[in-house]
């Protein structure tokens, strides 16, 4: 085996230090790359994810960003499917006990996921597998054994946890299994480090103690920060409805991405991608200089992000289309459309029937703030009134976002 097959540990370390919100412990992750590169054999290094959501948004390819980067670095990145733990529920963040997944929904959700997945670890160099392999053949000696390695008084400092027994609330025998449970993962799988969520720390450093237990090693734990979604406030959440799904269209991809903050820009170029830190700094320099506007690195992030899931020229249509719209003004070239009878209608009635506004008073208080314009010109007038002949075709922009084509019929 060629002795170039894996960088220098110092650069494989800075490379993979990027982004990284903590890493448990760095000497040991040195030390672990070191013996990689003398005995040129990968490091096997896993992210477990539980299906308990069909789809992916951006704050989930954090950490498997940082799955490839080890793959990228040469290194054995593997996929897991917690389809058994999955059926448990993992209590993290929890306030209460969660109803358990049925099985035919874990393995529709893990379907879906695995095609999403592959849109950022190569296919090929990817080892995918499902805890059920190893959970579902432990016999119940086997679960008393593995639960006797670690201790209530701990288990019960997480959290989550504490936080319940403070408030009296219940917390079910099964949720106490699922660190230990996972934890058997990472024996079963020999792993050398494991990557999560901040959020996640509790679980992987049982994981690495128990693996300890069974008389390994004890892996190195990589945890990630959590993407704050596109309120600027909370995490990326599809519940919340602040996220990107990395199977939107481009030109959403592109608009949403493009009305993040400026200062929220910049954790975004750190997790979301591949750019080196030293390069990212140089753009906050050139921002704040005035020699490059927050606009344009604003682009450049939103395009390098379209691309990775969309190809190149996918995301230069969403950037022409992007300052078609909203630098220059002018309607997206493929505007929405919706009928309505011809007739004589004040301009309010005509944004409430469409749906632009949801009331009267929503729709004049639009047209008072010149919100609203009607074939390009912008409307102020409360008591406009539009004719409406059959044929007749009506452009109508609400803000900077809304966009509709009226068909008289």
């Amino acid at each position: 085996m060629p002795s170039t097959k894996f960088k220098p540990v110092q650069e494989q370390f800075s490379y993979l230090q990027k982004g990284a919100a903590e890493i448990i412990r760095e000497d040991e992750l040195k030390a672990k790359l070191e013996k990689s590169v003398k005995e040129q054999k990968p490091l096997r290094v896993y992210l477990g994810v539980d299906p308990t959501a069909p789809d992916i948004h951006l704050g989930h390819t954090v950490v498997l960003r940082k799955l490839k980067q080890f793959q990228d670095m040469g290194h054995t990145a593997v996929f897991l499917i917690g389809d058994f733990s999955a059926m448990i529920g993992d209590p993290t963040g929890q306030s209460e006990t969660r109803p358990p997944l049925a099985r035919e929904q874990v393995d529709a959700n893990a379907k879906t996921y695995l095609e999403q997945v592959f849109k950022i670890l190569d296919k090929k160099k990817t080892e995918v597998r499902y805890n059920s392999e190893w959970l579902g053949k432990l016999s119940s000696s086997d679960i008393v054994q593995l639960c006797g390695k670690y201790r209530l008084a701990r288990m019960l400092e997480r959290e989550d946890f504490r936080s319940r027994l403070e408030k009296n609330l219940p917390i079910s025998v099964h949720e106490l299994l699922y660190p230990l449970l996972t934890a058997y993962d990472a024996v079963a799988l020999k792993s050398d480090v494991e990557l999560g969520a901040t959020e996640q720390k509790f679980n992987l450093l049982v994981h690495r103690d128990i693996q300890r237990e069974y008389g390994l090693p004890g892996e190195v734990v990589l945890t990630m920060p959590i993407l704050v979604g596109l309120d600027g406030e909370r995490k990326m959440s599809k519940s919340l409805g602040n996220y990107i799904g990395i199977t939107e269209a481009p030109d959403q991809m592109f608009g949403k991405l493009m009305s993040i903050s400026d200062k929220l820009m910049w954790s975004y170029y750190e997790l979301l991608t591949d750019f080196t830190s030293p390069v990212i700094v140089r753009l906050q320099e050139e921002v704040n200089m005035g020699v490059l506007h927050p606009m344009d690195a604003k682009m450049q992030l939103a395009h390098t992000i379209v691309a990775g899931f969309h190809g190149e020229e996918a995301a230069k249509e969403a950037a022409d289309e992007f300052r078609l719209v909203y630098r220059d003004r002018k309607a997206p070239t493929d505007l929405p459309e919706m009928k309505l009878a011809w007739g004589t209608r004040p301009l309010f009635a005509i944004l409430t029937e469409t749906q632009l506004a949801t009331s009267r008073s929503e729709a004049e208080r639009l047209i008072k703030q010149g919100a609203v314009e009607v074939n390009g010109q912008v409307e102020k007038d409360v008591k406009r009134t539009i004719v409406l002949n059959p044929g007749d075709l009506l452009a109508l922009r609400v803000g900077k976002k809304r966009f509709l084509r009226v068909v008289g019929v």
